[in-house]
């Protein structure tokens, strides 16, 4: 288990967050869930409702469609963003590496967020795009 401060220091190194005053991630260090998952465990289903997002704090994780994995994720990236916004179903697997430590926020928190601070908005919009121009790639 992290100290708070320990939370708010991880959370502000996270670039949708680092504008956020040091007092408003002390909130949301108290009201987000720490979850500790050994390697290969699943983190999210593709097809699974899903109401929140992620930080990964430690550890690494494997994006997976289809049975394919077309991305791996390493500390302080973010993903089920999209289902945060918009309780869809889950459009990938997440599956640990490695054993993995991440920050689980709820849409509600990220919904007030986004209307205290709306570069929260842009940062998830940014993710978002960049996951989009990265698949075209592809």
């Amino acid at each position: 288990m992290l100290l708070m401060i320990e939370k708010v220091i991880i959370l502000k190194s996270v670039n949708l967050f680092s504008k956020i005053p040091e007092s408003t991630l002390l909130s949301i260090a108290t009201q987000l869930r720490e979850v500790q998952y050994d390697e290969g465990q699943t983190i999210i289903t593709q097809g699974d409702l899903g109401t929140s997002m992620y930080i990964l704090v430690r550890g690494t994780v494997e994006v997976i469609i289809d049975g394919h994995v077309i991305a791996t994720q390493r500390e302080i990236d973010i993903f089920g963003e999209l289902a945060a916004l918009d309780p869809e179903p889950r459009s990938a697997t997440i599956k640990t590496t490695q054993e993995t430590l991440v920050f689980e926020i709820s849409s509600t928190l990220i919904y007030n967020l986004i209307s205290e601070y709306p570069s929260v908005a842009r940062g998830i919009i940014k993710i978002l795009c960049n996951r989009i121009r990265d698949n075209n790639k592809h």
